[in-house]
């Protein structure tokens, strides 16, 4: 690794350090460019020669607070056996994280990360190799698809794999709870709903639920 290489491995973790500081001290909504600059102690000008995106900045540092979501959406499948109980369970990790945790969850998940954004998640584990987590690699879509649709479709395949449901149902399922999900997210992350994280993921949880066992039902 040559010298411009390091410098700039170690200016990229002093940005990224700042940004998680913000985070846990201040809140996500006091993360800007300004604040985060002044935490490392450099300019604005600065960060933007190390991060030609905002975004890629709010993910990685993000990133870091999501080990307790990856560690326990991998345990919990790891128990079940049968196709439907799983995607419960992956829905019920991914609800409680999200509702919890809105900001990060947007910040990782769903912010808009311009092009090829697999290759922030490799740069992440070159920065941070302690925080790599032993992930089955069947678990890898979904957690790392940045399409909502492709990692629902990823989880119900072994429902479909099963026999219990059709191609056709199975989309239909998936289009049916990330609509649900979508729906509570949005309101909660732009503070429009009346309820609290647990209530939004309680009432989601009881919908997808609802939705999963009529569609099983009427197949």
């Amino acid at each position: 690794m040559n010298k411009k290489e390091i410098k700039r491995r170690r200016m990229w973790t002093y940005f990224i350090d700042a940004t998680e500081e913000l985070i846990k001290t201040e809140g996500f909504q006091q993360v800007t460019i300004r604040n985060v600059a002044e935490k490392a102690g450099y300019n604005s000008a600065t960060l933007y020669n190390y991060f030609g995106e905002f975004s890629h900045l709010l993910f990685f540092a993000s990133f870091k607070f999501l080990r307790p979501y990856l560690e326990k959406v991998t345990k919990e499948m790891k128990k079940e056996e049968d196709p439907i109980q799983k995607y419960i369970v992956a829905w019920e990790c991914y609800s409680e994280y999200s509702f919890n945790n809105p900001e990060i969850f947007n910040a990782v998940f769903l912010m808009d990360l311009g092009d090829h954004p697999e290759n922030l998640l490799d740069r992440y584990y070159e920065l941070y190799p302690s925080d790599l987590l032993e992930i089955p690699e069947e678990l890898h879509p979904l957690l790392f698809d940045r399409n909502i649709s492709s990692r629902g479709r990823f989880a119900l395949s072994g429902i479909v794999a099963a026999g219990i449901l059709s191609e056709e149902k199975a989309e239909e399922l998936n289009e049916l709870t990330n609509l649900v999900w979508q729906g509570m997210f949005s309101n909660l992350l732009n503070n429009r709903a009346f309820y609290s994280p647990e209530e939004a993921h309680e009432r989601t949880m009881k919908y997808v639920k609802k939705i999963i066992k009529s569609i099983v039902e009427e197949k």
